[in-house]
């Protein structure tokens, strides 16, 4: 059976300590596996070739038969790594919280949580002001993407 822990060795073998991170690696019944990649810099398809040749080439399909798929970190899905957090500092998120509330504002900083610089507000008399939020309060952050 292939497992989750054996695709994050391969990939870890690939990408070392470089630009390129993992995200997120699943394994589904059937052997369908999942890999979701990410850069400090971005992705790009050589990226994602790379990391599914490295899988491809270090699993026997005359073993264990697989369905394999490699993909970079997509707009409009949550950000899932601290490092996703970091490269994304100075771009307007939402974040959704624990208890239901959502807030939007530009993500300032993501070290042991993350500061959102939240706009000032007309309708609830709110000046500009900022606002740190622990991670175990975050259900789910995203960058908001702006077509002005």
């Amino acid at each position: 059976m292939i497992t989750e822990d054996r695709i994050a060795e391969l990939v870890a073998e690939k990408l070392s300590d470089g630009p390129i991170f993992v995200v997120e690696i699943k394994v589904h019944p059937g052997n369908k596996i999942h890999v979701e990649i990410d850069g400090d810099f971005g992705v790009n398809i050589a990226d994602c070739v790379a990391v599914s040749r490295q899988i491809e080439g270090n699993l026997d399909r005359e073993i264990e038969d697989f369905e394999l798929q490699v993909l970079s970190a997509g707009v409009g899905l949550p950000l899932k790594h601290e490092r996703q957090y970091r490269k994304n500092i100075g771009r307007e998120v939402s974040v959704s919280l624990e208890d239901g509330s959502e807030l939007i504002g530009v993500l300032m900083e993501s070290e042991d949580g993350v500061k959102l610089k939240l706009p000032a507000s007309k309708k609830k008399k709110l000046p500009e002001r900022e606002v740190s939020i622990a991670m175990d309060q975050i259900r789910e952050t995203k960058v908001r993407v702006s077509f002005k």
